[in-house]
């Protein structure tokens, strides 16, 4: 009995109601402290002077500036923790800029984004040139750079305005560009390839009847093209290659350094 008066005796009451008031209290001037720190913050970041005003696009050539604008702006409009301006120069998120661009726009193959005086977003984009076209099927085409990387639908191109590649778009295209700058450096215009099973390749070349080129993609390219040239030199291929090329079928490189060949 004496033990719980002792416990609930006024002055112990009275210590703990003031140790509760000082707790309290020093919650109450750390939320204050915190409050401040935000408020100077926001304050600091809302400066003008040191808040993106404009973007500014460089570098575009087939893609509508004013759509990459139009993206960025998207990324940079807001706040972070509802206070913090993602347009602050020292915030916004210039990582988030490059991703979502890259994705909505395949044919940039390069994003440098930087500011100016501050206020200024620049954004230096490079494209991809289109040096070729993937085809699913002979109407519907897909634009392909120089390493391989396919990109933005093509329109319809009659013609050969681009060289053409055939098969699946997982093909290994780039290991096929050097043996088709060695056939052109031979003369030849080849206007398209196609790749097939078991690693056989048809290379078109340019003429009314199509003659193609048969191959296999693991070849020694340097190797075939010299059995090939040496075919082209010998008879009766010379003759008829520059008489009957108009019904050339197609020239087979498959066969060791045998060179097989068929007219119409």
């Amino acid at each position: 009995m004496k033990k719980r008066n002792v416990l609930n005796s006024p002055r112990l009451l009275a210590l703990k109601r003031r140790k509760r008031r000082t707790v309290l209290s020093k919650i109450l001037l750390l939320l204050v402290v915190l409050l401040a720190i935000l408020g100077s913050l926001a304050y600091i970041f809302r400066i003008p002077s040191l808040n993106i005003k404009s973007v500014e696009i460089d570098g575009t050539r087939v893609i509508d500036a004013d759509t990459i604008r139009a993206n960025i702006e998207k990324e940079i409009a807001g706040n972070y923790l509802w206070i913090l301006p993602k347009t602050n120069i020292f915030l916004y998120p210039k990582s988030k800029i490059k991703e979502e661009l890259s994705k909505s726009f395949k044919r940039l193959k390069n994003i440098d984004v930087s500011t100016l005086n501050n206020t200024v977003l620049k954004v230096t984009v490079f494209e991809r040139e289109a040096k070729y076209l993937w085809c699913e099927t002979e109407e519907k085409c897909y634009f392909m750079d120089g390493d391989g990387f396919i990109f933005d639908e093509a329109p319809y191109f009659s013609g050969e305005v681009y060289f053409r590649f055939y098969g699946s778009s997982n093909g290994d295209f780039v290991k096929l560009f050097p043996f088709k700058k060695i056939i052109e450096d031979m003369g030849l215009k080849p206007i398209g390839l196609s790749i097939l099973e078991n690693s056989n390749v048809e290379m078109f070349l340019s003429g009314k009847s199509k003659p193609k080129i048969i191959f296999n993609a693991t070849s020694d390219f340097q190797k075939i093209a010299e059995n090939l040239q040496a075919a082209l030199a010998t008879e009766p291929l010379r003759s008829d290659f520059k008489n009957k090329y108009s019904s050339l079928l197609y020239l087979d490189l498959r066969y060791g350094n045998k060179v097989y060949f068929k007219f119409k």
